[in-house]
């Protein structure tokens, strides 16, 4: 289901999916840190950096949501 208005209230399944890509993307994003600063080879951190970028995107979309962002 897709809405353009976020609900005021979030259902427990909806909270536990949440939590799950909030945890996924978090996880992702320190690994994508700790590998940056092992990398020696250029492009291959830039790369990684757009990766963490999109990880901690994914993070704040999920804040967001919880913030009961974009609702006026």
């Amino acid at each position: 289901m897709d809405y353009e208005k976020v609900p005021d209230i979030i259902s427990s399944k909806d909270l536990d999916y949440l939590s799950d890509m909030f945890n996924w993307n978090y996880g992702a994003f320190k690994c994508t840190q700790n590998a940056i600063a092992k990398v020696e080879d250029p492009e291959l951190c830039e790369h990684l950096e757009e990766a963490s970028r999109l990880f901690s995107d994914g993070m704040d979309t999920v804040l967001s949501i919880l913030e009961g962002g974009n609702n006026e």
